[in-house]
């Protein structure tokens, strides 16, 4: 039994890096041939018949994919840029399904990723904003401990904001507190005045809207099914094969690129599997599901209130987080979705869920946090159970106060030991393809230095092609 289980894995593994080799050679010897006018960043021509060519096409049309091909266009304006979105127009998920918060970049690991962009994704974020008159506001933020432990993290967090270089945060006593929050209780917090609130989704379309005056186009409706080598024939030359090597495959339509970005948030692993079976992360879906808190108690809300995150918890925590249509939010959960775009308890989807539950990283990761994921669980499904949480910080709350909400879910990569992914992640399959495999929290926030970082990696590999 277990030489006949061995050898039909080392078939199967042989099988997976036969085809990956085979793809990438035929992408690398089309890369050889490339024409002058690519190398000079020139747009050339395509006599395809029934496909457009683009010199880059982007995979998603959420805050990272529209400002990444905004900024494409911006620094390179002669490009051809498309962007696929599955949907019947941008940020219809992760990008208009979250807290709206700008982050301030405290909670980050210093020197990531995630707390560079962080940090300057969020004065780069307030000063688009004011340029282009998109409502926001910047209330701050106060993260409040209230048992002694937490405020030995506190301190610890304190210390992080400072290496993360988070401009203007204060340590608040007691009475500090009432001064900001005259409803919330704590025995210490951090105030940090940078942090503010936003609809990401304006901002999404505003990118959207800039980059389609640059002549960018942008396809909805568009399920990218496969990623594959441009066939020679059906009306595609020998040069279209060399200039625009990658068939961006969708249900109804197909795209030529000669490069391909992928930022297709909670799809972005079975993207990348498209060229790359070997990768060995997956993204976990995440359900964040909220309460309105009723409008005769939204006045006992002036920032947004955050408890602090237990260092070996992978949850932040429940939060008081007050949006631009004067509503309040509380929450959010985060118990595992059965879907990936599964914004229901109920939601439900067999293929998604077996894949889920096949993968060794969720099994451990599962094992390894068991009490935490239960007590998420019963939070999404009880609202005494947030309650209690929610109390820690405005005891006068009641759960005649609390009103059902909104829900959202978050694309979080994990590995194959059950570790969640903390920085973004970027992986290339080869030349001509790049994947945004790891865009959590705070990227919305962080999403137009994001798209700066993004658009330098794929300006870089298009002049190495040469």
């Amino acid at each position: 039994m277990y030489g006949v289980n061995f050898s039909v894995r080392f078939h199967t593994l042989t099988s997976q890096f036969l085809n990956r080799v085979q793809f990438q050679i035929s992408i690398n010897n089309k890369t050889r041939q490339l024409s002058s006018s690519l190398i000079s960043f020139q747009t050339g021509s395509c006599k395809a018949k029934g496909a457009k060519c683009y010199d880059v096409v982007v995979v998603g049309g959420g805050i990272i994919g529209t400002g990444t091909a905004l900024k494409l266009k911006q620094k390179l304006p002669q490009l051809s840029i498309a962007i696929v979105e599955k949907e019947n127009c941008v940020a219809i998920h992760q990008s208009g399904r979250n807290s709206g918060v700008i982050h301030a970049g405290m909670y980050y690991k210093p020197g990531s990723l995630r707390a560079e962009l962080c940090v300057k994704g969020m004065l780069e974020m307030y000063k688009y904003c004011e340029a282009n008159n998109i409502p926001h506001k910047r209330n701050g933020k106060i993260i409040v401990a209230t048992t002694p432990q937490e405020v030995k993290w506190l301190e610890d967090l304190m210390n992080r904001g400072f290496k993360n270089c988070v401009p203007g945060l204060e340590m608040l006593d007691q009475g500090q507190i009432k001064d900001v929050e005259p409803h919330c209780v704590g025995l210490k917090a951090i105030y940090s005045p940078y942090t503010g609130i936003i609809n990401f989704a304006d901002v999404c379309h505003h990118f959207a809207a800039k980059f389609k005056e640059l002549k960018g186009h942008i396809y909805t409706n568009f399920r990218v099914v496969d990623l594959k080598p441009t066939p020679e024939g059906g009306g595609s030359t020998k040069q279209d094969c060399s200039n625009y090597p990658i068939s961006v495959v969708g249900d109804k339509k197909v795209l030529h690129a000669g490069f391909v970005l992928s930022c297709a948030g909670l799809y972005a692993d079975e993207i990348a599997k498209l060229t790359d079976k070997c990768v060995d992360q997956q993204i976990i879906p995440f359900r964040g599901t909220y309460y309105l808190l009723c409008e005769k108690k939204q006045h006992m809300v002036k920032g947004n209130i955050y408890p602090v995150p237990n260092p070996s918890l992978p949850f932040l925590g429940v939060h008081f987080t007050p949006k631009m249509d004067g509503s309040v939010w509380c929450g959010p959960t985060a118990a595992l979705a059965f879907r990936k775009e599964g914004y229901k308890a109920t939601d439900f989807d067999g293929k998604e869920f077996c894949d889920m539950v096949k993968f060794q990283g969720l099994r451990s990761f599962v094992f390894k946090n068991f009490t935490s994921n239960v007590i998420e669980i019963l939070k999404s499904t009880s609202k005494r159970a947030q309650l209690i949480e929610l109390r820690k910080y405005i005891p006068t709350i009641n759960a005649s106060d609390l009103l059902p909400g909104p829900s959202g879910v978050q694309a979080q990569a994990m590995d194959s030991c059950g570790q969640l992914v903390e920085d973004f992640a970027f992986i290339s399959s080869n030349d001509r393809i790049l994947h945004c495999l790891n865009c959590p929290s705070p990227a919305a926030t962080a999403s137009i230095a994001i798209s700066e970082y993004i658009a330098n990696k794929v300006e870089c590999s298009l002049k190495q092609l040469h």
